[in-house]
């Protein structure tokens, strides 16, 4: 037993490795292992080797073995061992990348919670920060929501390109946000409920506002279209360059077509210019181009009906009403008038043709002046007759065999002003429309008002960018002719 243990103490002396013929039993070793210290065990991830069994399983490093290593030991043990390890590092690597990206994940929930708490606090102050009471109204707030987004997202997008990913998640995002609200703008009407017992029982129940059931849908998908319109422009044959500037692009590599940019002559001359191949382009970019044109310009005019029809159903401020002359004849110019009060057959479009109206600012200028004349005839109109409303007094005028020179002039007013508008449909909003969208108290007609305004504007945008690009491709192709 003493000799047992001596050669024990032995075997264990420092930088000793035993030997075959050592008397330590290496399969008894091996059998002696429990669960618990088994390389083999479910509760450990990788085999480590102690001293003794490295050297027991690998060859001789110093020369202390007095035979060669036996063929039927496990030689490749170690290499199992080293693939083990390598397996947990690239274990705890995806565990770090997972970590990371869950950390990424709750900072942009983070950031996306303190946004929403933003707009719900704007929109419960009514944008006043100091909450004195002194904001306005929500039907305000949210319409100036939407037009701020509207700034955000395509203020900068002044191209036929693609919306960029992060400004098309923000305007789906938040859209949704703000038209959430549609969702309980509701109205009560009667619907037959049948009882158990055959029983027809008349109830009230809710559905959403007719308004908002014809027209948000519609928006929806006008929107839809006019982002598909952007996607389709992700590779195009053409361009742009900003004034003043070469059109050569090295990244492109149309150094041929170099050329100085001849300078807008138009009140846009902030927008980029478009820039085409020498010879102009093919047939089937110029096929699509003018098949989005067409689509982009069916959507304004879309929008454009929904917004008109939004904003002639909302009440006309009393401050707008205080505000105009006593008599129309005050706001039109004398020839204007006498024109207006011939009693034969009126054309409007004759006297906007002897108008000679030169620019845009001279049209809106026009339809203030035309359409306050015609409130002012009504209002005349309605007094004289003892009524409250204009639609009695149209009635009224059917009715009877009477003529009312202020019933006439306004509606010759009002004629006047629907052609000046189909004339120049890309007319800003009078300040008729601008004073009622700032007094609007009704939430769901400032959202539907608002949407079809910024979507009508988009679309106007599109297809200007798109006549200049086809422009451009007729300028070329004359040139390579």
């Amino acid at each position: 037993m003493a000799k047992s243990s001596s050669i024990h103490d032995e075997n264990h002396d420092v930088c000793y490795r035993p030997s075959v013929s050592s008397s330590v039993d290496h399969n008894d070793h091996l059998g002696r292992e429990t669960p618990e210290n088994s390389p083999l065990s479910g509760d450990s991830l990788a085999y480590f080797p102690s001293d003794s069994e490295t050297s027991n399983f690998s060859e001789p490093e110093y020369g202390y073995a007095s035979e060669p290593l036996p063929s039927r030991w496990p030689a490749s043990k170690p290499r199992a061992n080293l693939a083990g390890v390598s397996g947990l590092g690239v274990k705890q690597q995806q565990r770090n990348l997972l970590n990371v990206k869950l950390g990424d994940d709750q900072d942009l929930l983070s950031s996306e919670l303190e946004m929403m708490k933003e707009r719900f606090s704007k929109l419960l102050l009514g944008e006043d920060m100091s909450g004195g009471g002194k904001g306005v109204c929500t039907a305000v707030t949210i319409s100036n929501s939407i037009t701020n987004l509207y700034a955000t997202v395509f203020g900068q997008n002044l191209k036929l390109e693609p919306l960029k990913p992060e400004k098309k998640v923000m305007w789906r995002r938040e859209m949704n946000c703000l038209l959430s609200l549609c969702d309980y703008i509701v109205e009560f009407a009667p619907t037959a409920q049948y009882l158990a017992d055959g029983t027809v029982v008349e109830m009230m129940t809710s559905r959403p506002r007719s308004d908002i059931y014809i027209n948000l849908p519609a928006l929806r998908k006008l929107d839809a279209m006019l982002i598909e319109i952007l996607d389709s422009f992700y590779d195009s044959e053409f361009w742009y360059v900003e004034q003043g500037s070469l059109s050569g692009d090295s990244n492109r590599s149309r150094a041929s077509s170099f050329r100085r940019i001849v300078q807008r002559k138009d009140e846009k001359w902030w927008l980029p210019v478009p820039c085409v191949l020498p010879g102009g382009l093919s047939d089937k970019s110029r096929k699509h181009l003018r098949e989005k044109r067409d689509c982009a310009n069916q959507v304004h005019k879309a929008a454009m009906s929904i917004n008109n029809s939004i904003i002639a159903e909302m009440d006309i401020p009393e401050t707008y009403m205080a505000g105009l002359p006593k008599s129309g004849r005050t706001s039109l110019r004398d020839s204007m008038y006498r024109y207006m009060c011939i009693p034969d057959k009126f054309t409007p479009e004759h006297l906007l043709n002897h108008l000679k109206i030169s620019s845009e600012h001279e049209a809106l200028e026009l339809a203030d002046r035309v359409e306050a004349s015609m409130y002012a005839w009504r209002r005349k109109a309605c007094l004289s007759h003892s009524k409250s409303s204009w639609s009695q007094v149209k009635d009224l005028m059917s009715e009877s065999d009477r003529i009312d020179k202020n019933y006439m002039l306004a509606e010759r007013a009002e004629t006047l002003l629907f052609c000046l508008k189909q004339r120049y449909p890309e007319l800003s909003q009078t300040s008729l429309d601008v004073c009622k969208i700032q007094y609007n108290r009704d939430v769901g007609k400032a959202i539907l008002e608002s949407y079809s305004r910024v979507l009508e504007g988009l679309a106007f945008n599109i297809v200007a960018w798109i006549e200049d690009v086809l422009h451009e491709d007729k300028i070329m192709r004359k040139q390579g002719i």
